[in-house]
């Protein structure tokens, strides 16, 4: 028998168990950063709302007109549609007529019905 493979068959052995019996090192969390792509947070995307936005100030049911309060610089244009919600459903649809005196405008009522408090949306 070859006397050089028991003395290298002793030898691997040794080493596999010396190896075996090294520390090993602690896992944490910035192996695994390490270790793993890093994934890209989204971007958020921001889009500004030009939407108009008021509220029904005045209702003249004879007449069927409303008058509507918006905010400052934020006005609608003569014979835009708008429509009324009321908590949150539509209710009616109207179109601006004028005058304009200030921030209010008055608009006929073309469907539905309106209250005072409603909010108006150019959507």
């Amino acid at each position: 028998m070859n006397f050089r493979t028991p003395i290298l068959a002793l030898l691997i052995g040794l080493t596999a168990y010396g190896c075996s019996q090294l520390p090993q090192a602690p896992h944490s969390a910035k192996s695994d950063k390490l270790n793993k792509p890093a994934m890209v947070a989204p971007t958020a995307i921001v889009t500004p709302d030009f939407s108009l936005a008021a509220k029904v100030i005045s209702v003249n049911e004879v007449g069927r007109f409303v008058v509507l309060s918006f905010p400052a610089n934020r006005m609608p244009k003569l014979e835009q549609t708008l429509f009324l919600y009321r908590t949150g459903l539509k209710t009616a649809e109207v179109r601006v007529t004028g005058p304009q005196q200030d921030n209010n405008i008055v608009a006929d009522l073309v469907s539905g019905d309106a209250r005072i408090g409603d909010t108006v949306s150019d959507k």
